[in-house]
């Protein structure tokens, strides 16, 4: 079948130039049948990070070039170029459960999730019947969201601003560090828009006094951008190694306490990690709807020493809450409404929405407060150019909304990338 779009090219050393700008790309060339060249793939990495396509990347494009049964070459562990040129569109999926496992136990069914999802949760049917998504490899993996974040901050943050549910469940928990790679496995059960339906944001905004419709503004209710004093509690998920529980936990509560005085702090998980190589802890503070997540994930020195001055247990998790608590109170003092790591986890579906959001951070309370204030449209936006990554956050962030706009131009991005009007993305009816 020939193309019936011209191929897109997409050098992957631009911004970021990592692993994201091929998980978005794959993702939306399927979501919109839309072929697609990334030549330099993950140009940016050296070292042993490395560049060309990783073992989740090419489980993902794997199972999108089946799916969509898409022309593919350069798929393979280290390619520096990948072409996809997707022939299905995601009405036309048949298959309701579906089994993905990666090669590599190392490899993240994280993001995996996050470069099947968007075309997944495109391929519903008129009968309306729910999709179910088992993926097997790491659910602890370095340089990747944990399960544990998506599942506290990521997929509760897309069912309140679109209304998306997804049910999860981690079913084996696997890790990259370690003595032993240990295979995990997620499974994941959501109804699918169906044919002619568009992904819409949830309407938290307020009217003006002249009944202009402000932008969709992810936030707690309909009032102001929060402030640390809004925090009204922080869960924590612990995973450390035996001897380090209880000085984890000391330490955590004191440090919080100092940052966040009479917040109410829940061990929503502890566990034993089984392992010295394996220490994960993710921090989320709540206000309202509103999740900001901070996590580490790490490693016990090899010379951890015990007693005369050497480095012990107590010290390290004194080291590591220390750093992960201050990272979290700037992170909420930032005076934005979503974490760096969220913020450009969410590009994707407000280029795909039908409506206009919001989901600032990274500027003071003041200027943000004045900025969203602003987004009405009655008022004189200014539209932004998108031939270069763009607009305020993290490099993730502003390259995010670089490749969005290479395949979905129709999504028009306003205020240094503070306002999306998305395109409205639907699957048409047979």
């Amino acid at each position: 079948m020939k193309d019936r779009k011209p191929i897109i090219e997409l050098d992957g050393r631009t911004g970021e130039g990592g692993g994201q700008l091929v998980r978005i790309a794959s993702a939306l060339a399927a979501v919109a049948s839309q072929p697609i060249r990334i030549t330099h793939v993950r140009g940016n990495r050296e070292g042993s990070r490395g560049g060309g396509l990783k073992s989740q990347h090419v489980t993902a494009i794997d199972y999108l070039a089946k799916a969509t049964a898409a022309d593919v070459s350069g798929l393979s562990i280290g390619s520096q170029t990948l072409e996809f040129r997707p022939q299905l569109r995601p009405s036309q999926l048949a298959e309701r459960h579906i089994k993905i496992a990666a090669e590599s136990p190392a490899a993240s069914t994280m993001l995996i999730f996050q470069a099947v999802f968007p075309y997944l949760l495109f391929a519903g049917n008129d009968k309306g019947e729910p999709v179910t998504l088992e993926i097997s490899g790491g659910t602890n993996v370095s340089w990747s969201l944990s399960f544990e974040y998506l599942d506290q901050v990521l997929l509760p943050a897309l069912h309140e601003a679109f209304g998306i549910a997804v049910e999860r469940k981690l079913l084996a928990r696997g890790w990259s560090l370690g003595r032993q790679q240990q295979r995990g496995k997620v499974e994941f059960k959501f109804k699918p828009l169906r044919p002619g339906e568009t992904l819409r944001p949830k309407d938290n905004a307020n009217n003006n006094k002249d009944g202009a419709a402000a932008a969709a503004v992810y936030r707690p209710g309909n009032g102001a951008l929060p402030v640390v004093e809004d925090v009204e509690g922080i869960d924590i998920s612990m995973i450390v190694p035996f001897g380090m529980r209880d000085s984890m936990m000391e330490a955590l509560v004191e440090d919080l306490e100092q940052l966040f005085p009479n917040v109410e702090v829940d061990f929503k998980i502890n566990e034993d990690s089984g392992d010295n190589s394996r220490i994960y802890v993710l921090l989320v503070a709540k206000a309202g709807t509103v999740r900001w997540g901070r996590d580490v994930l790490t490693s016990m020195p090899k010379k951890a020493k015990g007693k005369g001055g050497m480095q012990t247990a107590s010290s390290l998790s004194a080291t590591i809450s220390r750093r992960l608590c201050k990272d979290l109170y700037e992170e909420v003092s930032s005076g934005g409404v979503v974490d760096e790591f969220l913020q450009d986890q969410l590009i994707i579906f407000q280029a795909l929405a039908d409506g206009r959001t919001s989901f600032p951070r990274g500027e003071t309370k003041e200027s943000l407060e004045h900025a969203v204030a602003k987004l009405t449209i009655r008022d004189d936006l200014r539209k932004d150019r998108t031939d270069k990554p763009f607009g305020e956050g993290s490099d993730h962030t502003t390259t995010a909304r670089w490749v969005v706009s290479q395949l979905l131009p129709g999504a028009e991005w306003y205020n240094g990338g503070l306002l999306c009007q998305g395109v409205g993305m639907y699957m048409p009816k047979k």
